[in-house]
């Protein structure tokens, strides 16, 4: 009998422990919900890289060179499904090169943009503005997040200056040419890896080619200014990329007179696709900006430091690159990415 007893006791535990067992295993809708909303994925945005560039020409006197003059003004976005800006950087390439009476091309020791040139570039000691041209700009940056394309053309009023608004938050300087690199930014977006976590960043790096006027030939004093757009993941390697080059050659004749049409429109390499030519009149397989794809490609996974190793000692890239469709001179493009470091 006492057997018996015993057996019904531990077949009565076994029973409850299955019970409680089954119990502590079932998940609730909140804890299916929470698991979810843990393991949803960030929002993925739009990087986009825009350019504006405006050129000038001087001839030269007796007494004073002329000069060539391209100003170069990039943004780079990222926006969301809505087309609103979620980050935003702007720089500008003031690029001024010049050429004397007797025809020959002046060389620059080294071409900085205005903000890289920072508190050096003297708007407060020697311009009586508050803020230095990088602080006016990253405030603008700062206003148009959560903006469109046509809200940031919206803050240009007369005299190509900011509204209230703007002007508030402390950019007192012209902003046309930043509302115009910005629509052409968000109007070339494309989808990426880049999220609101994402560190953006662009890099400019201009180079100069200068060959003096002879009697059966003008001279030439170019400037050549590459772009290299990126969104950094925590671990500072690039998720999203973008490149572009814009070149300006500025003529002139023997005695120093311009040649150069400041009518003609300037777009940037991307901008004239395949009618770049290169492979009409190059004989390459592929245009510049495809080949301008396959390094932004390339860069996907490595950091600034990484990618300007990309270059070989003939400036072309590396194996990778080459391999990826990449064959043109890449000196630019490494040089630019590395000011992203």
């Amino acid at each position: 009998m006492k057997k018996i007893v015993s057996l019904l006791l531990i077949l009565a535990m076994v029973v409850s422990a299955f019970a409680l067992a089954s119990c502590g295993g079932e998940k609730t809708p909140s804890s299916d919900n929470n698991e979810t909303d843990n393991n949803t994925p960030a929002q993925t945005l739009k990087l986009g890289l825009g350019v504006h560039v405006k050129a000038s020409a001087t001839d030269a006197i007796e007494d004073k060179a002329g000069q060539g003059q391209a100003t170069v003004t990039a943004a780079a976005v990222l926006v969301d499904a809505d087309g609103k800006i979620v980050k935003a950087v702007i720089d500008c390439a003031d690029n001024k090169v010049n050429y004397t009476f007797d025809g020959k091309g002046v060389a620059v020791e080294e071409f900085k943009t205005k903000y890289e040139q920072g508190s050096d570039y003297g708007m407060v000691a020697y311009g009586g503005s508050a803020k230095e041209w990088f602080e006016q700009v990253d405030a603008f940056c700062a206003l148009i997040v959560g903006k469109t394309a046509d809200e940031v053309k919206a803050l240009v009023v007369d005299g190509d200056k900011g509204t209230e608004d703007v002007i508030s938050a402390g950019c007192t300087i012209t902003i046309a040419e930043f509302a115009q690199a910005i629509d052409k930014a968000i109007a070339n977006a494309t989808e990426s890896k880049a999220t609101a976590d994402s560190t953006l960043k662009l890099g400019l790096s201009t180079a100069q080619t200068v060959t003096d006027a002879t009697e059966d030939k003008p001279g030439t004093n170019k400037v050549e200014t590459t772009l290299f757009a990126a969104a950094l993941d925590a671990e500072g390697k690039v998720v999203a990329s973008s490149s572009d080059c814009v070149e300006v050659s500025f003529g002139f004749d023997l005695t120093g007179k311009s040649t150069f049409d400041a009518t003609a429109e300037i777009l940037t390499k991307k901008e004239k696709g395949a009618n770049y030519g290169m492979v009409a009149y190059g004989g390459a397989t592929k245009e510049w900006f495809e080949q301008a794809a396959a390094f932004d490609a390339t860069a996907i996974g490595k950091t600034p430091a990484e990618i300007a190793g990309f270059v070989g000692e003939d400036g072309r890239g590396n194996a990778d690159v080459q391999a990826a469709g990449c064959t043109i001179y890449v000196t630019g493009f490494t040089k630019a990415a590395a000011k992203l470091g």
